[in-house]
């Protein structure tokens, strides 16, 4: 590597990147071929092993090693973190509001629309 460090979640980003544009579940080995730059194996590895135990990708056996997928597309994804950050708060009605609050007017209306009361 060049000694330049990725950002906190950024190598975590790229790899859901390219898995989510895969047309099959990758390995390792397939991951940090299609990615930027010389990471390690034991990185990828590191990184998808990490992913999989937070529940964000999907990972079957293929020989020796595995072949990871995401749980879920971009959209799904972003839900999921949403849900996850509310998870397990004493008082979801008030983060909810709070989120709803910071809503723009359209964005107001898709919620309604997509709960039926609108």
């Amino acid at each position: 590597m060049t000694g330049e460090r990725r950002a906190a979640g950024a190598l975590e980003s790229e790899i859901m990147k390219v898995l989510q544009e895969a047309a099959e579940p990758l390995t390792p080995a397939g991951v940090r071929q299609r990615l930027d730059g010389d990471l390690a194996y034991t990185t990828v590895v590191t990184i998808l092993t990490r992913m999989h135990g937070k529940g964000l990708l999907v990972r079957g056996k293929s020989g020796r090693a595995f072949r990871y997928a995401p749980v879920s597309d971009e959209p799904g994804m972003v839900a999921r973190r949403m849900y996850q950050a509310m998870d397990g708060r004493p008082d979801r009605a008030a983060v909810l509001a709070r989120f709803v609050e910071s809503l723009s007017d359209q964005d107001e209306r898709l919620v309604r629309a997509l709960l039926g009361s609108g």
